[in-house]
């Protein structure tokens, strides 16, 4: 793995200053890396999230990029659209905010939309599509602007097998270039067969991060897969 370009270091963070949801939260993130976010609802996943993203303002602790003109993108586990707008138009706003040239915006663009099956619907709204196709142009958006961190929320709610595979395979071509990803999932088998390494949050806190063979260790069991692992950690804490 490359050098950090992400080290989070929250002391406690939540939505106002008389509820705090997280507590103690410490990781890093390299070039080429895809950690996995687990816990259950409610653990703080989406916490830590929105802390890293600067949404909270109840966030005690820093969130150090290792170059303050670093480029990330966000996949939210609830689509957001702009209502008035279509898919091409969601195409050209987000070009226009990352100032990609017309050239390199339909470059990157169309491959994608032929990809995900969404060749033929770049001038309807998003609002009309399915919850999967809503999914995808959210990642489409994200690939479009090529960044050096991928920040992602639950994506595989709504995606059928072959989008999902897609998705799985650019991410791994994107991170080959040096991309770093950190993705909440509650899909344990996938996160499993593709992560580097795994933070596994419980009430706020983080209970284990490291390998899978770090995870085992602490769960104190041996050969198990992620999910028993954090069956085990659960049940103990």
């Amino acid at each position: 793995m490359g050098m950090k370009i992400l080290n989070v270091s929250i002391d406690e963070a939540g939505y106002s200053q008389d509820e705090v949801v997280i507590h103690g939260i410490n990781f890093d993130i390299k070039e080429g890396e895809l950690i996995g976010l687990i816990g259950p609802n409610g653990a703080g996943k989406s916490t830590t999230i929105k802390s890293i993203l600067g949404t909270l303002e109840n966030v005690v602790g820093t969130i150090q990029f290792q170059d303050q003109s670093m480029r990330y993108a966000y996949i939210p586990e609830q689509p957001v659209f702009y209502e008035e707008l279509t898919l091409w138009e969601h195409i050209q706003f987000t070009a226009s905010i990352c100032e990609l040239t017309e050239q390199e915006m339909t470059e990157r663009a169309k491959p994608l939309l032929e990809i995900f099956r969404l060749d033929d619907v770049i001038h309807q709204l998003p609002s009309t599509f399915s919850k999967g196709m809503q999914q995808k142009l959210m990642i489409i958006l994200a690939f479009l602007t090529k960044p050096n961190l991928y920040i992602i929320d639950e994506p595989f709610v709504g995606l059928d097998p072959k989008a999902m595979n897609d998705f799985l395979r650019l991410l791994n071509e994107e991170r080959e270039q040096g991309a770093a990803v950190l993705m909440s999932t509650h899909m344990l088998d996938t996160a499993e067969r593709i992560c580097d390494r795994f933070l596994l949050i419980m009430k706020g806190s983080i209970i284990a991060q490291g390998t899978l063979a770090d995870i085992r260790n602490a769960a104190q069991v041996q050969d198990a897969n992620l999910f028993d692992s954090f069956e085990a950690l659960m049940e103990r804490t």
